[in-house]
């Protein structure tokens, strides 16, 4: 392998759990960190806190950092934009001036979040222009690190599914109003993404970087499609279909609960990596069906 000495950042959340899983099997030593010590192979680092950043990173000398580190609520960011700005931006400025002077690999996960929606398909190659303090903060980190590093990587990621118990995302939010008891399902038919299973990134991320060039890539789950056909496909791999129903609506329906914009299409094609012959992601449908059979062996 080319690298020997891994720290994460952020490790605590859903993506953190499979990257942590593929980068133990794979490299002899990792060391994962979060501020919110769910595990117990987590170390605690506020990325936020530079002294205490440069302090663990000159102790442990890592060769590649992966910083997930990020707060990704919108609602959360919207009404806090400094402590977005303090997480997304700042503590990415100290993670990428860290790694310059150490000589150390970065790699940032970024998100489809950093486009405005209007087209209907995005590449590696197209320009940004966020529309809500998440994706502006989450696209500062980025255009930083390509601006300030020359080794490093970004790989941007679509509608995240996985991480089991630490899932915050659509598919937990459905899964609850399941368990619950809803029998109609209330899902907006006109926001468009890649779904993105947390395990197939972090698999195709780690093959990705020990042969493709440094530089920026889309990394999303293949296949593109609104919530409504993701809610479905759910409903349908559970076998509910007969007591659980979808009823699409319009983003207005829950204005009064995400109020936060949002891109209409945050769907992204993984343009250089098909190019390199290194996209590993798989279609979106079929790795739906591996997390719920996860899920399933946990319940």
């Amino acid at each position: 392998m080319k690298y020997k000495r891994v720290l994460i950042t952020g490790c605590g959340g859903m993506l953190g759990s499979d990257m942590y899983k593929v980068f133990k099997a794979n490299y002899s030593e990792v060391l994962a960190t979060d501020i919110d010590l769910n595990e117990d192979f987590l170390e605690y680092l506020d990325v936020r806190d530079f002294y205490k950043c440069q302090e663990l990173v000159e102790d442990y000398k890592p060769d590649l950092i992966l910083h997930l580190a990020a707060l990704t609520d919108l609602e959360y960011c919207e009404k806090f934009p400094d402590e977005a700005w303090k997480t997304n931006a700042y503590g990415t400025e100290n993670m990428a001036y860290l790694s310059k002077i150490n000589n150390i690999t970065l790699v940032y996960i970024s998100t489809a979040g950093i486009f405005n929606g209007e087209k209907d398909k995005y590449t590696d190659f197209d320009t940004p222009n966020p529309v809500n303090y998440y994706g502006a903060s989450k696209f500062y980190g980025e255009d930083y690190i390509k601006k300030n590093l020359d080794k490093y990587f970004v790989l941007r990621a679509g509608w995240m599914m996985g991480g089991l118990k630490k899932d915050k995302k659509f598919i937990k939010k459905i899964m609850n109003r399941i368990d619950r008891g809803d029998k109609v399902l209330e899902v907006v038919n006109d926001k468009f993404g890649s779904p993105t299973y947390t395990k197939n990134f972090a698999e195709s991320l780690q093959k990705v970087i020990e042969v493709a060039p440094y530089g920026l890539y889309n990394n999303v789950g293949l296949g593109n499609c609104n919530r409504a056909e993701v809610a479905r496909r759910l409903v349908s791999l559970l076998g509910l279909e007969k007591e659980v129903s979808v009823t699409e609506v319009t983003s207005d329906y829950f204005k009064d609960d995400f109020s936060t914009l949002r891109p209409k299409y945050e769907c992204l094609e993984n343009l250089k990596l098909e190019w390199l012959g290194l996209n590993f992601m798989r279609d979106w449908k079929d790795t739906l069906e591996e997390y719920v059979s996860e899920i399933r062996l946990v319940k």
